[in-house]
């Protein structure tokens, strides 16, 4: 509870100065004071030697990560200013390493960074100010020019020398502060994931990227020539329905009426593909994560100029509805890239714009390009067209599986809606409830009777369910007994379709059970039983796998008898074991009969009972392999599961249940 007196007089306000307005609020400027503002204040720095390059000045950038976690940024441009500059009666060093809102993108009317990737003089001095120490190194005008920064502080001044270097440029080299970031072990991966996004977007400039941190020195190198058209060509593979097109344009005009001109340069590179799909937007040089104002005018141009094709030509059947994004989205591979005069970025981290002129000229410039590319190649446009219809009919033919899994999966288990034979248990404690799914009616009577009725439910599935694996969904849907068994689970399914998206709602926290535990007998068909409903759970909520929550019921193979005890072996070598153990005693032994002739004692001492029981928690770890082997078990793959009966049958000879 707060004091009643605290003190909040006058002097209580007070503003943060110098490097401080970094330092203690790292989040605003980079928008995190973790690893990913971390890697924003390294991507400030190569922006301005990005900035350099696209003007002309320098075609080669070196990126270097040390293993103190210091990185090095040189370009070869013309070598920032950093003398003495009178207009400012400063130097200039001060000006764009120790001020904030200070650079030489900001004079009206000047050519300089026309269309630069840093407008507000941030990165920079934000960076230098989140540093443990920095190192500046600037050749320009005949000279070397050399900076110490220490904490946001200078340290030295400048240092100046006459150079004999031919060539012009800055190298600054620094360590993010440990004290201003939680996190400044920047992986190299995202490193990489920027330089290429650079190189992509930076036409013909070459970027190096070298690292010291590993065991081994590594230098990975990129390079496109045609920029953002290489790019596509790369992504499509040479699988492509159509060829790359690329485009550009230019524009000029305003956000608002009451605001100024502004100029707009756009290009953009796409194709269509029956197998890759992919939407990157980039402005000024940066990878817009969110789109904004690109984003909503590919929607735009693309959906109404293919549904203006498919309508001109009658390919919409009557009534038919028109065309979503989603249909073009799931075979297009689209990449543009816009600059601007003028931008307006959702924040600093420059994840998104939102300029409403760019999003009206990119719109014009898209549908006035894709208009003149379907007159000039109807082959190609036919295609394009047939391709989105497929894609309209799957998302179509997917919602009505959305629909009617919700609708059947849904629906609440009360007295007027019970799932027929299940049986639940009393505790509403989801920390103790288990559910026992178990072989058939007779399965279920044994269970029944031996169960602790406070927490142990019971489900029964009647025979051997369809194979999941092979089934789509509307077959699997139309399946009382799967249906029946994601109802009594209570937390929806996990569909996915062709675009990777959620097609019902899965939400693990609606789930009504603590332990799921498939319990069948210890045979043939036992183990088909349980493979099937393991394949169900696993195409259906495979999460409830992933998060430990399933379980097998291990059933013993055989019951021995001596003295008066009995004894449950559930192995071939535990059997061998327990005889040598006995050594001369008599005994009797058989196979352990099926769940439904066990008695209710039995079932409790070998199933039920926490004590005793024996239960394998189904946790893959690599999911990748278990539906692979699911796959050859009980897939289509024909020839693969003859080889692995072929090389492995050998191993169960001894448990095949002939006679």
């Amino acid at each position: 509870m707060a004091k009643k007196n605290a003190a909040y007089t006058n002097e209580s306000i007070v503003s943060l100065k110098g490097a401080d307005r970094v330092r203690k609020r790292p989040g605003v400027i980079f928008g995190s004071d973790g690893v990913d503002g971390c890697a924003h204040s390294i991507f400030e720095i190569l922006s301005n030697s990005i900035d350099e390059a696209r003007e002309g000045y320098g075609d080669r950038i070196l990126i270097t990560k040390f293993k103190d976690h210091s990185v090095e940024v040189e370009d070869f441009g013309r070598g920032m200013p950093v003398d003495y500059n009178k207009a400012e009666n400063r130097y200039n060093w001060e000006l764009l390493f120790c001020e904030m809102y200070a650079g030489g993108k900001y004079t009206a009317g000047a050519e300089n960074y026309e269309y630069s990737l840093g407008l507000n003089g941030l990165g920079l001095c934000a960076t230098q100010y989140s540093s443990e120490w920095m190192t500046a190194d600037v050749y320009r005008d005949g000279f070397h020019y050399h900076l110490d920064f220490q904490k946001g502080e200078n340290v030295g001044g400048l240092q100046k020398e006459p150079s004999t270097r031919r060539k012009t440029g800055s190298r600054i080299r620094w360590k993010p502060d440990r004290e201003v970031f939680t996190d400044i072990d920047v992986p190299s991966s995202a490193y990489l994931d920027v330089i290429k996004r650079q190189a992509i977007v930076n036409a013909g400039v070459t970027f190096v990227f070298t690292d010291e941190s590993g065991p081994e020195r590594t230098v990975t190198e990129f390079c496109y020539q045609k920029g953002i058209e290489d790019y596509v060509e790369e992504v499509a593979n040479l699988e492509s329905l159509t060829p790359v097109q690329f485009c550009q344009s230019t524009a000029e005009g305003r956000d608002r009426e009451d605001r100024p001109d502004y100029k707009v340069k756009m290009s953009a590179a796409f194709c269509f593909s029956n197998k890759t799909q992919l939407l990157e937007y980039y402005h000024n040089s940066s990878w817009l994560e969110h789109g904004g104002s690109p984003d909503k005018a590919v929607k735009t141009a693309f959906v109404a100029q293919i549904d203006a094709y498919l309508r001109s030509k009658g390919l919409y059947k009557k009534n038919e509805s028109k065309i979503k994004f989603e249909d073009v989205q799931d075979c297009l591979i689209f990449v543009s890239s816009s600059f601007s005069t003028q931008t307006s970025y959702e924040n600093q981290t420059k994840k998104a714009i939102n300029n409403r002129f760019i999003q009206q000229a990119m719109t014009d410039f898209l549908k006035h390009n894709l208009e003149v590319y379907f007159l000039e190649k109807p082959d190609e446009a036919q295609k394009i067209a047939q391709q989105v219809l497929v894609n309209k009919q799957s998302r179509e033919h997917a919602d009505k599986v959305r629909q009617g899994a919700k609708k059947a999966l849904t629906e609440k288990i009360d007295i007027a809606n019970r799932v027929q034979k299940f049986v639940d248990c009393r505790s509403k404690d989801l920390s103790r409830r288990e559910l026992y799914i178990v072989e058939g009616d007779s399965a279920m009577g044994a269970v029944k009777t031996s169960r602790d009725s406070e927490y142990q439910a019971i489900m029964p599935v009647r025979g051997k369910i369809l194979n999941c694996l092979k089934a789509d969904y509307d077959r699997i849907f139309k399946s009382d007994i799967i249906t029946d068994l994601i109802k009594v689970l209570g937390c929806g399914v996990e569909l996915r379709g062709k675009s990777k998206k959620d097609l019902s709602s899965f939400d693990v926290n609606n789930l009504r059970w603590n332990k799921i535990v498939i319990c069948t007998d210890a045979d043939v068909d036992g183990y088909q039983i349980r493979t099937l409903i393991l394949t169900m759970l696993y195409r259906l909520v495979p999460t409830l796998i992933e998060d430990g929550y399933v379980y097998i019921a291990e059933s013993p193979l055989y019951e021995i008898e001596s003295k008066g005890h009995t004894y449950f072996a559930y192995t071939e070598s535990e059997k061998t074991e327990f005889l040598e153990r006995i050594g001369d005693a008599k005994y009797t032994i058989q196979r352990s009969k099926g769940l439904g002739e066990n008695d209710p004692e039995m079932m409790w001492l070998t199933t039920m009972n926490p004590a005793s029981r024996r239960l394998i928690k189904v946790t893959p770890t690599d999911a990748k392999r278990t539906a692979e082997v699911f796959d050859l078990l009980l897939g289509d793959n024909l020839a693969g599961r003859k080889e692995h009966i072929a090389q492995h049958g050998c191993e169960y000879l001894d448990e095949l249940d002939v006679s």
